[in-house]
């Protein structure tokens, strides 16, 4: 099994959205009965505002919340979305009395300097991007920087850190993320130089990702053209140049039934194996990597938000019948070399690794929680062609040197795979959970947290070298530490 790419070692990461931060109206809970259409101000234009409901934000002083976050470390933690756009920075925490103008909600010190110190006890980088909405702008609809800076400034005496940012939540959507008007790439390739010339001078260490763009791979699935104020990632890096250090983009499969107003792709469950709905994260990774290559080559790529569905997942979403997704994502996308994947989000709304309402674990987190622990930065060719019930993804293991992990999904429903392993390992299998529960079974049984918040133990079964079989519908680890890889050593 030779190296055929390397990771960020913090390469499965996760996404809190600015608007959790500050509290507003986030996507509903499917079978919601409250009607908060009255306390929203929507964060996407053309969304039936009977979709959002208003939240509070986010207590990350939550020992819980702290708990699993760190056991999923380290990790980048990317406070971003939408609403991010159109966010005004206080200078302290006094209560204002209405929203400034040209802005929708309000970022207080307090509630960044949480994030800041929830990002240093969970071993998380923080990623961002910064208000583009007309707030920020002069008189002449030109983006200026003074927001920007106190903001930078803060997170400095804060004791905190910017790791990475984006200028803003994807323009590729302007229309539907707060940008002006009639917003265009020229526009855009102004603002962003006049960005670029901000980073260099105030925040020179900060990675500079770009442009953050939303999934416009082709019909019947990508963003289609009838979005208001759509603008081509391809003229966006024309206009804007170079400058950025990392490619970022975007990935959903679909949209979730909340958008359908607007005219969006869906999905149904019936499709969550099938190899059209995994491939869809290949064919978007292609479609961005070629435009990579024309306007920024050799630099790496970072997938910076991504789930089953845009608009908040889909009632499936976080379920085993969706870690089957969330797995072969992040085996697709380390194979290729993708640095960083950053799944959107830890806690909020159905696509969320923790159910939103107690936080108690999903079955996607239990599956990022076994990537975290077995797949290492170094990414091997398995020499196993990728086909219907045999996703073989091969990694330098985490710990012990030499050693190789597996990862082996079967998405067939019907029939069983056979691989001929040459090493005895250990064998960690994901399976259906109870019927009830949203959680899933390891090696049989179920997984959950113990008195306190502890985590369960997640321990392998031994198994032989030789045939072995996996079941339709279940996802395996296999560790090999007598692999003895040269790659891994």
């Amino acid at each position: 099994m030779p190296r055929i790419a390397s990771v960020d070692p913090r390469f499965q990461s996760y996404n809190i959205e600015m608007l959790e931060v500050i509290g507003g109206a986030f996507w509903k809970p499917y079978g919601s009965k409250v009607d908060a259409t009255g306390r929203v101000d929507a964060g996407h234009a053309g969304i039936d505002p009977s979709a959002y409901q208003y939240r509070p934000p986010i207590d990350l002083s939550s020992p819980r919340l702290i708990t699993l976050a760190k056991a999923l470390g380290p990790a980048y933690l990317r406070v971003s979305g939408t609403w991010a756009n159109s966010i005004y920075f206080a200078g302290d925490d006094r209560p204002l009395a209405r929203t400034p103008d040209g802005f929708k909600g309000v970022l207080t010190p307090t509630q960044w300097r949480n994030v800041i110190r929830f990002a240093q006890a969970v071993d998380a980088r923080i990623v961002t991007s910064f208000a583009i909405s007309a707030g920020v702008r002069d008189a002449d609809g030109v983006w200026t920087d003074a927001q920007a800076r106190r903001w930078l400034a803060y997170t400095r005496r804060a004791g905190g850190s910017i790791a990475a940012a984006e200028f803003m939540n994807e323009p590729s959507m302007a229309g539907m993320s707060g940008a002006p008007k009639g917003y265009d790439a020229a526009a855009y390739g102004r603002d962003f130089r006049l960005f670029k010339h901000l980073v260099d001078r105030e925040a020179p260490d900060m990675i500079l990702l770009g442009p953050g763009s939303a999934t416009e791979t082709p019909a019947p699935w990508g963003m289609p053209p009838h979005i208001p104020g759509s603008i081509a990632t391809d003229a966006l890096l024309a206009a804007s140049g170079p400058g950025i250090d990392a490619f970022s983009y975007h990935h959903y499969g679909a949209a979730s039934q909340r958008c359908a107003s607007a005219r969006l792709p869906q999905t149904g469950i019936d499709q969550a194996l099938s190899e059209e709905w995994l491939a869809r994260t290949s064919a978007t990774h292609a479609y961005y990597a070629a435009l990579r290559d024309v306007h920024a080559p050799g630099k790496p790529i970072w997938l910076t938000e991504g789930a089953d569905a845009a608009c908040g997942g889909n009632p499936w979403s976080g379920r085993f019948v969706d870690s089957f997704r969330y797995l072969d994502q992040l085996g697709r996308l380390a194979r290729v070399g993708v640095q960083v994947a950053m799944h959107n989000t830890l806690a909020a709304s159905d696509y969320a690794l923790l159910e939103p309402a107690d936080l108690t674990p999903k079955a996607n987190y239990w599956a990022a929680l076994l990537w975290r622990r077995l797949m290492g930065a170094t990414v091997l060719d398995s020499g196993v062609p990728l086909r219907e019930g045999a996703h073989v993804y091969a990694h330098c293991a985490s710990v012990g040197r030499g050693a190789v992990a597996l990862l082996v999904i079967n998405n067939s429903s019907r029939e069983e795979t056979v691989l001929d392993l040459p090493l005895a390992g250990m064998r960690y299998t994901l399976s259906e959970p109870d019927h009830s529960s949203s959680s899933l079974r390891l090696n049989g049984t179920l997984l959950q947290l113990g008195a306190g918040d502890k985590l369960p133990p997640m321990n392998g079964a031994s198994h032989p070298a030789g045939r072995s079989i996996f079941a339709p519908r279940t996802i395996s680890f296999i560790t090999m530490e007598r692999a003895n890889n040269i790659a891994c050593r």
